[in-house]
């Protein structure tokens, strides 16, 4: 009898400070790929590679932000950004913001989503961040589903969030307690 044995991809989450150029081709490809999928955290449609490589580089450059890659056997195949307050805001200085998520389609179903959100957490935690907020459109229900498993409470809606081929789509706030005290409520029915 013939076993034949499959290779299991390797995966790792990591806060990147530099970018090769290899990683930030995969970094546009992996994006092009989640924004022409529906899921462009803002992108309606995949920038110009040019465009899309110096909106990366200038996510590394702002002091106040963290980039993390998710990778599938080394290639990077998604992101997820840590946005902390700037210094002139003292009475956010315990916010952040969980921010540009997303994970490639063809590197979905390795876990590597609820890996980002963890790495974002545990950034946030050792900044000594309390509490982290998002907003997510609510046709996005994949993501949607990975923060709520992760414990993060919906608490307001916006009825008029983004505008999509010219129609209003809804979104959804979200916040977490990084200590775990929040009480749960909603108002979303």
């Amino acid at each position: 009898m013939n076993v034949q044995t499959q290779r299991v991809p390797t995966t790792a989450v990591e806060r990147v400070t530099t970018l090769s150029n290899a990683d930030l081709n995969d970094l546009y490809d992996a994006a092009a790929a989640a924004i022409d999928d529906g899921g462009g955290f803002g992108w309606l449609q995949p920038p110009d590679r040019d465009d899309m490589i110096q909106y990366w580089k200038g996510v590394l450059l702002i002091p106040e932000r963290d980039l993390l890659v998710a990778r599938l056997d080394g290639v990077i195949a998604g992101s997820a950004q840590l946005q902390r307050s700037p210094r002139n805001n003292e009475a956010q200085a315990l916010v952040g913001q969980l921010t540009t998520f997303f994970v490639a389609p063809w590197a979905r179903g390795h876990a590597l989503a609820p890996h980002l959100v963890q790495g974002v957490e545990e950034l946030a935690t050792a900044y000594g961040l309390k509490v982290l907020t998002l907003d997510v459109r609510a046709t996005q229900v994949r993501a949607i589903e990975i923060y709520e498993r992760s414990g993060y409470v919906h608490w307001g809606t916006n009825p008029r969030y983004a505008l999509v081929d010219g129609q209003w789509i809804t979104g959804y706030y979200y916040s977490k307690d990084l200590d775990g005290s929040q009480a749960a409520f909603s108002d979303r029915s």
